[in-house]
């Protein structure tokens, strides 16, 4: 069985799911729905199901939205450990396997002609006088800074027990290979294909010339130490909302054990897929 999972605040999202839909009724696949989207698509769907039930029945999510969408998604799917297909109902999507004009290819998701491809995930862990507070998986990225206001913050970045640097900028950003397409571009920092296991660190606008963004192996594990006044300094876990952090703070950032597993139908390289969007952008 297939979960539909859409993002109806998409402007093209309904008929772009109504599409998904009408493909998988002629292919004669079971699909089912959130329960939140009966009223919306009783028509074309038959079963629908609360979201914990949704993830556990799907073999296969198929997510409908932007790359916000998306990640939230693989997230999910993640836990259950099911593959996840996104289609682009948003803008830019380079999380996205399928464009709205693609949708004929969806007979390959039945035939089980395609790739799944295992993207790194990165755990986020804060803690408090070394005591564990709250532990997030990340496809994208963790970022830390201010949450409302423009001041600078001072953070320490260590890598394996070892200081990288003190950073005076408007914050950090901790991403997968995944996420370098992400936040972490648009503050300078570099491309990395999504199946090249690293960890990468981008400082926001450093107030230093000599900060620039690093490269870690998949395997370091870096602590974020926030050295600024109590509750003035946030985490952002994939973008959500802002989560203050206490004082005698400090985030630890690792590799996950888990992997958000991307469906992969056409041929694209990375490459390619990197260029269509950036060039649509």
């Amino acid at each position: 069985m297939f979960a539909v999972i859409p993002n109806l605040s998409r402007q093209s999202a309904p008929e772009v799911t109504r599409s998904v839909c009408e493909g998988l009724r002629k292919l004669n696949a079971e699909f089912a729905m959130p329960e939140e989207n009966k009223d919306v698509f009783s028509d074309i769907c038959n079963l629908f199901y609360g979201e914990e039930t949704l993830y556990k029945k799907a073999e296969v999510v198929i997510a409908i939205g932007g790359d916000g969408t998306i990640i939230n998604c693989a997230k999910r799917a993640s836990d259950e450990g099911k593959p996840i297909l996104g289609i682009n109902a948003g803008r830019v999507a380079f999380m996205a396997g399928l464009e709205p004009q693609e949708l004929t290819l969806l007979d390959r998701l039945i035939s089980g002609n395609y790739i799944v491809d295992k993207r790194m995930m990165l755990t986020a862990s804060i803690v408090v006088d070394g005591k564990t507070e709250n532990k997030v998986n990340c496809v994208n990225d963790v970022f830390v800074g201010r949450g409302t206001h423009v001041n600078m913050v001072r953070l320490t970045i260590n890598c394996d027990n070892a200081k990288v640097s003190e950073y005076y900028s408007d914050g950090v950003i901790i991403s997968t290979p995944t996420g370098s397409t992400a936040y972490s571009l648009s503050a300078g920092g570099p491309v990395i294909d999504p199946l090249i296991e690293s960890i990468l660190l981008t400082p926001v606008c450093p107030h230093s010339m000599f900060q620039r963004p690093m490269i870690f192996r998949s395997e370091s594990t870096i602590e974020i130490i926030d050295n600024n006044e109590p509750g003035s300094v946030f985490a952002f876990f994939d973008g959500g909302q802002a989560v203050p952090l206490p004082e005698n703070s400090k985030i630890i950032v690792e590799k996950s054990e888990k992997t958000a597993d991307f469906i992969r139908i056409k041929s694209d390289t990375f490459v390619d897929i990197l260029n269509t969007k950036l060039r649509s952008n």
